[in-house]
């Protein structure tokens, strides 16, 4: 296997057993097992647990900007839905790492909050403008942030794949609605 294809195999492992076991309850032997191969070849490509991790989170991030880069313009019906979704649909372990469970990763709860923090100012840049009250925009940008993120990944977990632009349409519809009901 090529060391890319082989990286990403590992990523992917790595995703689903840290989901499973988290970090400290997760060991490089489970990574391997999980991804069929040795050990050996797990350090090959990286020198720590907490470097597989970090690798996880970043790939996630790095999907996650191009997603958005992409997006023909902020306004774009569903385009931030359709971004998150996107991304989850190929990470799905890694997704999921990345917005439920690093922030109560004691290792990577800044690295998670930073994350978070990044989300909420998009978010606020898509309301710059709107006729959100001042004392609610902060919190609104938060709250709307969480709402879109939180759906996409309960969408990932119950939703079928097939009706994935039926969502990203209600979805994107009801963040649109809760932010008109704040401008009011």
């Amino acid at each position: 296997m090529a060391p890319d294809q082989r990286r990403a195999q590992l990523l992917d492992a790595a995703s689903a057993a840290f989901l499973t076991g988290g970090f400290d309850g997760t060991s490089m032997d489970d990574v391997a097992r999980e991804a069929g191969v040795t050990r050996l070849i797990v350090y090959k490509h990286f020198e720590s647990k907490q470097a597989v991790y970090r690798s996880v989170l970043d790939l996630v991030m790095a999907r996650l900007r191009e997603e958005f880069t992409g997006l023909e313009e902020v306004g774009e019906r569903g385009g931030v839905v359709r971004a998150l979704l996107t991304v989850a649909r190929i990470h799905p372990d890694a997704f999921r790492l990345l917005w439920r469970h690093a922030a109560h990763e004691p290792e990577f709860a800044g690295y998670a909050a930073d994350v978070r923090s990044l989300a909420d100012a998009y978010t606020a840049s898509v309301l710059a403008g709107r006729a959100v009250p001042e004392p609610l925009q902060g919190w609104t940008a938060r709250a709307l942030s969480a709402h879109v993120i939180d759906g996409v990944c309960t969408w990932l977990d119950e939703g079928d794949p097939a009706d994935d632009e039926l969502f990203v349409d209600r979805h994107a519809a009801g963040a649109r609605a809760l932010v008109g009901a704040l401008a009011d």
